[in-house]
């Protein structure tokens, strides 16, 4: 961790509210884009999204230094995405994961890489983007989660492990059937 980190971070353990919105900002985009391609629904990624920063900003001291705070605040980020999902099943009326298309399309605009200049690149581009974020969606949240991790954040499997509590082993086995099913599904949609 650089010295700047580490100053940044004993700033925001003194409850340094300037420390807290270099935080936010610094890692407000991940976590949301994180939560929201979790649970599918940007009201609800937002609200999670707030949740994970109070808690950052309430339990900095349990952060050890172990490993970096950005795994350390994705774990976070994850566990209550989990949570708000299965808060969400136990809801009449209300799916748990259900991705609402109009966020899923928004999503994929912002995705959409600025260099692309023909408009039917642009478009076959948007359209794989929504497949795929709407297949990820229909993921399991455990499958769901390690693809997100791996395939869209490009965490290295460590950093993995920390977030799940899982062993790299298993992370590898989940992660490698969570790819044929993502891959069954995307299939499926194209016959």
């Amino acid at each position: 961790m650089s010295l700047s980190d580490r100053l940044l971070l004993a700033r925001l353990r003194e409850r340094d509210e300037e420390a807290f919105s270099h935080i936010v900002k610094l890692y407000g985009d991940r976590v949301f884009n994180l939560v929201f391609r979790f649970v599918g629904n940007r009201s609800e990624a937002e609200d999670i999204a707030q949740e994970v920063f109070v808690t950052v900003f309430k339990s900095i001291e349990t952060f050890r230094a172990e490993s970096k705070f950005s795994t350390w605040l994705l774990r976070i980020a994850a566990n209550h995405a989990k949570n708000r999902i299965k808060y969400l099943s136990r809801r009449p009326g209300v799916g748990a994961a259900e991705a609402d298309e109009e966020d899923i399309a928004l999503n994929q605009q912002r995705s959409v890489p600025a260099h692309m200049v023909a408009p039917d690149a642009m478009m076959e581009a948007a359209e794989l983007g929504t497949l795929l974020e709407a297949a990820i969606a229909k993921l399991d949240e455990d499958q769901r989660l390690l693809i997100l991790l791996r395939d869209v954040e490009e965490l290295a499997y460590e950093e993995i492990c920390e977030i799940t509590g899982l062993p790299e082993g298993t992370v590898k086995s989940r992660l490698h059937r969570a790819r044929i099913t993502l891959k069954a599904l995307l299939e499926a949609h194209t016959r």
